[in-house]
């Protein structure tokens, strides 16, 4: 049985999606990959993409954009996303892991890899 892939957008990419969030992968050819997005089957060019072999397990860091009004000002210069619900939370400095406030999952931080 096949298991599922999981992309998100590079962080040197625009896109329409949430910046550190993972989705699932739907269909995956050479030049695109069709995303589910919020239940919505989405092609995305495939070199604008990260993908991964299995659904990730850390949260990702996030640098806060300049122009970022839904992004409390306290949360500093990144936040976090949570690997398994998409949710957006203020990061600890120096902080190994966290629990996410929306589905209570406890994640590792990937603040090499994100």
């Amino acid at each position: 049985m096949a298991t599922a892939q999981w992309a998100r957008i590079r962080p040197s990419e625009e896109g329409h999606l949430r910046r550190g969030a993972w989705y699932r992968v739907v269909k995956l050819s050479a030049a695109e990959v069709v995303l589910d997005v919020n239940g919505k089957p989405t092609p995305y060019p495939r070199q604008s993409l990260e993908i991964l072999p299995e659904r990730p397990k850390l949260w990702a860091v996030v640098p806060r954009l300049s122009r970022s009004p839904r992004m409390p000002m306290t949360w500093g210069a990144r936040y976090g996303v949570c690997p398994n619900c998409r949710e957006r939370a203020r990061l600890e400095e120096h902080a190994t892991s966290m629990r996410c406030p929306k589905c209570n999952g406890v994640f590792d931080i990937g603040w090499d890899n994100s």
